[in-house]
């Protein structure tokens, strides 16, 4: 379905994530991957979805030579937790760390999504709320040296062992948790393969 509404469009995925590509894929998109790199910092001030917000668009800002049908989506997702955000761990033990703080509590789960074209962009975004049940130390061990969880904002995949075993709630998108609101996405394009623009 988008593959035929989209096809005057170049869908430029930019991310190295094999579960967004996944997820283009099962859209049935026609799209490429191309990535930059830059330097993922932000402003000390920016808070939750204002974090995401910003680091995705950071992301589009890499690309200052689209092509007029260009279409170009980047993302970033973080993990807000008692007032700070938790990327992706530097190693096993901040891994740990991170799941044992949320352990027993509940969180945000934000990833915002840019869509560029030209010198045209738009960010959006979503959350949601995830619970997990009071994980012991044993359950936080294995899994961290199991599936290595370094790519993970907040060193957890929903969808591996842990999110079976740990998670007692969820509000919200599960695929947002994952790394892309899919349902965003797909209206998104749909709206902007009917009105041309951005």
């Amino acid at each position: 379905m988008l593959k035929d509404i989209l096809k005057e469009y170049n869908i430029i995925l930019a991310s190295g994530s094999p579960r967004r590509q996944q997820f283009f894929k099962d859209l049935d998109l026609d799209f490429k991957i191309q990535l930059r790199e830059i330097n993922e910092v932000y402003p000390d001030h920016l808070k939750a979805e204002e974090i995401s917000d910003y680091l995705a668009e950071l992301k589009s800002k890499a690309f200052t030579d689209l092509n007029p049908k260009d279409l170009l989506i980047t993302s970033d997702t973080i993990v807000w937790h008692n007032n700070k955000a938790l990327g992706k761990p530097r190693d096993t033990n901040e891994a740990k760390e991170m799941i044992a703080s949320l352990s027993n509590d509940t969180h945000k789960v934000i990833t915002s999504v840019c869509f560029k074209m030209g010198n045209e962009i738009r960010v959006l975004h979503d959350i949601t709320e995830v619970t997990f049940k009071k994980l012991n130390q044993k359950e936080i061990e294995y899994y961290v040296n199991t599936h290595k969880p370094l790519d993970k904002a907040g060193a957890y995949g929903i969808q591996e062992w842990i999110g079976f075993i740990g998670i007692s709630n969820i509000k919200g998108s599960y695929f947002n948790v994952m790394g892309l609101p899919t349902h965003i996405v797909y209206q998104t394009l749909i709206d902007i393969a009917v009105n041309k623009n951005i």
